[in-house]
């Protein structure tokens, strides 16, 4: 079965807004999602990219407002209209549940759609247990096992991994996919995505300088 490699965080605008079409894609293909959340900060600051605090208010407006208000429409995707209250708050919990949903073979594609909903449509606390324990329950997965193993050393080290390996190939935001080994980073590449599932896209030649 074909597989889509996904690389995300569990409090991406852009991952949200292209969750229902990215499972959608993978219906129409008989593809699998191969999740792999990651810390974003440090791979995006790993390509040289600026952290959030240092970006220009403009830049945030543009891209992390107005753009994500319009992807948000045009995906029919429900999304707050400011940034979430507790978007800084740590990522390891709700990382490490959907990494320790991975493992215990639970249903992470019903449950990483669920997380990234409840941020940016309900504004809740990703770094909250209680909280998260009702996603998972809308989901009807049981929330205890994947909380008590989420900061576990192992599900952490693996959350270690999925963001090393983020960087050794050169992801350089959230969502990024690969399929054959090819990226398309964005949601706003999934029609791309979609193509090349059908038919790849003839292999890269292009040389930089």
């Amino acid at each position: 079965m074909r597989k889509i490699e996904y690389f995300y965080s569990a409090h991406s605008a852009f991952a949200y807004i292209g969750s229902a079409k990215l499972a959608a894609i993978c219906a129409a293909n008989g593809c699998v999602l191969e999740h792999h959340p990651i810390a974003l900060s440090p791979v995006v600051e790993a390509v040289g990219g600026l952290s959030f605090a240092v970006r220009t208010r403009g830049h945030v407006n543009y891209y992390f407002g107005r753009e994500v208000e319009r992807w948000a429409e045009f995906r029919g995707a429900e999304i707050l209209n400011h940034r979430p209250s507790y978007h800084d708050n740590s990522l390891d919990l709700s990382n490490g549940m959907l990494i320790a949903a991975i493992e215990q073979g639970g249903d992470v594609d019903a449950l990483a759609h669920a997380v990234l909903q409840a941020h940016w449509r309900d504004d809740i606390d990703l770094a909250d247990a209680a909280t998260l324990a009702g996603v998972a329950k809308s989901v009807g997965i049981d929330p205890a096992p994947l909380l008590d193993a989420a900061l576990t050393a192992p599900i952490q080290a693996t959350h270690a991994a999925n963001t090393a390996e983020a960087i050794a190939r050169s992801v350089f935001g959230s969502p990024t996919y690969f399929v054959d080994g090819d990226m398309f980073y964005g949601q706003d590449h999934l029609e791309m995505l979609d193509r090349a599932l059908q038919k790849p896209f003839a292999p890269h030649s292009f040389k930089n300088p």
